[in-house]
This record gives structure tokens, C-alpha cells and sequence, in this order.
């Protein structure tokens, strides 16, 4: 933390951020489309917190859209990074593109699009791990994280996202992180497990496996991102804190770690 005259900034590298602009093209998961969340309503949604980067993750409802993840890395600056949803088809010519202008990671949401992307995930993330060495984020359902574990075990580097979602899964987050996953400590709100237990679980097998992040907007989430979820870590994890709130994701996601 950083004192500023009587105010208190917890620093964070944001591992998990979305940014929804209406210029870009939106499609309906589920039925859902989500409010507008532009990289200026994030700036000020983040303004009591010393953000020192972070990670704009592709969500379902941007479908294979890269434009607005350009255009949002450009606007951040080069402290921020990019998390892209590729489809099939992608040639080598679109991912060189997308490397350069900061895309570290492949996410597979399997919450929401089921088996059309578990049947592609193995091929792509070696794929983009020998072109760039991105890793892959999984979106998983916790029913079906256990059945997966065998194949996420294969996978060069993968990080999971919103602490496995539930007290079902964390016995195969648990596996997996011993094999050596990351796991984003993220989406409080959205989660159906004793979130304090989970990472104190996760940060016993390995200190380096947690990276924190705001999740905002938090769509879909019960409850919205709070500084808070940020203060929780700051006062239960001594030292350790600085690994979950910045150190961790700047190491996972080649940036200068301060």
C-alpha cells in the first residue's frame, strides 16, 4: 500500500478487467448483453485504487471481436495487456497481429459456450504457446473441472478464472494448482465459496499462484467488485499480499514488476 497525505491506495495489478464499448460489435450469450463499460468509465471506477497495469479479458458476449481490444490496450497504455478469444480459423498473420499490440493469453470460456470450445482448447493453446508463449485462461464450469483436469494437466501454462467458481471444484483447482496453474482471485461476487478459505487453500500449495483483479464491470456478478474483495487480501495475507495483488500477474504476464 501507498500512504497519499490520509489516504490509503492499496496498489493492484488488475489481472481481470472488461471493458464493453458500444462502437463495437456485441452479441448476445444466452440471451444476455451486458451495460456499456468504456476504458474511461474503468479509470474512474479504479481512481481510489494505484492500478500498475492489467489485463482486459475477452468476455462471451464479444464473441471473436479483436477491434475493442485493441483500441482499449492503446488507450491503457503499455502497463496493460490483452486476454483474446481466437476463433478456429485464426491464421498466423491475425495472432503476429495481435501479439504485437499486447495480447498475452487465449481464453476459452467453457461457462458459457460449453463443449464447442473444450473440443478446440487442447490444439489452440499449444498452438499460441509455440508461436508467442501465451498461456490460456479457462472460464470453466465447476461441474465439469473435474472431468478436465487430465486435459488442463497437458496444457503448457493455463491460468483459471474467479478462484474456480465454487467449493465443488477447489479440490481440482487445488490439483492444479500443485501441477502448476494460476488461478485469478477474482469475481468475489460471482462465486459460490468461502472466498477467504479458497485462497488461504491455493496460497499454501503455491504462493505464486494467486493474481488478484477487479472483474469490473462484474457482469452478471450478485454482487459488484468492492475495494474490499482488494482490502480482504491486504489484511489477511501479511507480506504475501504484494504476490497476490500485483507481483504474481506482472511475473505471469511479462510485465516490469515494481
Amino acid at each position: 500500500m501507498e500512504i497519499l497525505g490520509n489516504e490509503i491506495k492499496v496498489k493492484l495489478f488488475d489481472a481481470h478487467l472488461h471493458i464493453i464499448d458500444p462502437r463495437f460489435p456485441l452479441v448476445q450469450n444466452q440471451g444476455y448483453l451486458p451495460d456499456f463499460f468504456s476504458v474511461e468509465d474503468y479509470l474512474k471506477s479504479t481512481a481510489s485504487i494505484e492500478v500498475l497495469g492489467g489485463v482486459v479479458v475477452s468476455g462471451s458476449f464479444q464473441g471473436f471481436d479483436q477491434s475493442y481490444l485493441v483500441d482499449a490496450l492503446e488507450k491503457l497504455g503499455p502497463n496493460f495487456v490483452g486476454v483474446a478469444q481466437i476463433p478456429p480459423d485464426a491464421d498466423e498473420e491475425e495472432l503476429i497481429f495481435l501479439n504485437e499490440v499486447g495480447v498475452r493469453a487465449v481464453r476459452f470460456n467453457l461457462f458459457r459456450t460449453g463443449t464447442e470450445s473444450i473440443s478446440r482448447l487442447e490444439k489452440m493453446a499449444n498452438q499460441v504457446w509455440d508461436l508467442f508463449k501465451w498461456h490460456s485462461e479457462l472460464y470453466v464450469d465447476p461441474k465439469e473441472l473435474r472431468s478436465l483436469k487430465s486435459l488442463i494437466k497437458t496444457l503448457p501454462m493455463v491460468s483459471i478464472d474467479h478462484l474456480g467458481m465454487s467449493t465443488d471444484a477447489l479440490d481440482s483447482v487445488l490439483e492444479l494448482v500443485d501441477a502448476g496453474a494460476k488461478v485469478k482471485a477474482t469475481g468475489f461476487g460471482r462465486v459460490d465459496l468461502d472466498v477467504l478459505g479458497a485462497m488461504r487453500e491455493i496460497h499454501l500449495v503455491d504462493q505464486n499462484a494467486l493474481m488478484a483483479g477487479t472483474d469490473l464491470p462484474s457482469t452478471r456478478a450478485k454482487r459488484k467488485f468492492s475495494i474490499d474483495d482488494l482490502n480482504l487480501i491486504a489484511d489477511n495475507f501479511g507480506e504475501d499480499a504484494e504476490l497476490i495483488l500485483y507481483k504474481n500477474a506482472q511475473i505471469f504476464y511479462r510485465l516490469q514488476v515494481r
